[in-house]
């Protein structure tokens, strides 16, 4: 019986070789039958697998949604703390300011124009704007953006004006680190960051620290965020600013009625 039984398998495979060699359609079409027929079988068996990967990443989500939630309130903590604090230096600073019967800083005029061009001309790091004497802007009003200080104004025109951005060779900008008040000069250099000069010490600056105008030879008023310290490297300071050029699209000119380093040219000399 052994031996029958595996001649008659022998036999079955051989047919069945020359069965697909013969008619490959009929092969083709009782397996297109099979898939067919099992296709639902397999929907089924996949829904609860669909179902259960459904489960795990709703829980994934859940738990990364509470730890989000843990993370909003230990800072929403930290930030009412620093309110607080912020309001009781508002108030002691307020009651200073009385009691020494200081001169309150000048409010500025501002006019908002937009950046149309980057170009250089004469500059090799300035913008134009959309803002000329006819509505107020003169040579050396201080351009800011939101982040921070974009430069001063060099050619006023009637209806534009030519920006001279900080990262340009011509620029010089008196400057003091926020917290050692450590005085320097931000020198432009043709690349996006400019370098620290004149600085007296060297050893109180560390990259992260914070970088504001100081106000001195009335160029700029002081405490205008310019940026921050990026690297202290062989006595060169290169300082990253808040601003980023390639993305101004809307910029402030603000007049704090200060005598700039620019001359502001008579109204004959303005074109119309």
């Amino acid at each position: 019986m052994h031996r029958l039984a595996f001649i008659v398998l022998v036999a079955a495979a051989f047919g069945l070789m020359l069965l697909g060699k013969a008619d490959t359609v009929l092969i083709s079409r009782v397996g297109t039958a099979l898939t067919d027929a099992l296709t639902p079988a397999l929907e089924i068996m996949s829904k609860p697998a669909a179902s259960v990967g459904a489960v795990m990443n709703n829980l994934r989500e859940l738990a990364a949604i509470r730890a989000e939630n843990a993370r909003l309130r230990e800072e929403n903590q930290r930030l009412l703390h620093w309110q607080t604090m912020a309001r009781r230096l508002d108030e002691e600073n307020q009651r200073l300011r009385e009691l020494s019967n200081m001169v309150p800083e000048p409010t500025p005029r501002s006019l908002t124009g937009r950046v149309v061009a980057d170009t250089g001309g004469v500059f090799a790091r300035s913008l134009l704007v959309t803002a000329g004497a006819r509505h107020g802007a003169r040579s050396g009003q201080v351009v800011v953006a939101a982040e921070g200080l974009v430069g001063r104004l060099t050619e006023v025109g009637a209806r534009s004006s030519r920006v001279l951005l900080l990262t340009d060779i011509n620029s010089r900008v008196p400057v003091v680190m926020e917290e050692s008040r450590a005085r320097a000069i931000l020198v432009g250099t043709n690349h996006d960051r400019p370098d620290l000069a004149f600085l007296k010490s060297q050893s109180a600056v560390s990259p992260g620290d914070r970088i504001v105008t100081s106000g001195i030879a009335g160029a700029f008023p002081p405490g205008l965020p310019v940026g921050v310290v990026a690297s202290v490297d062989d006595g060169h300071i290169l300082v990253e600013l808040f601003i980023e050029e390639s993305r101004l699209e809307l910029v402030r000119i603000l007049d704090y009625g200060l005598n700039g380093i620019v001359a502001n040219p008579s109204s004959e000399d303005m074109p119309p």
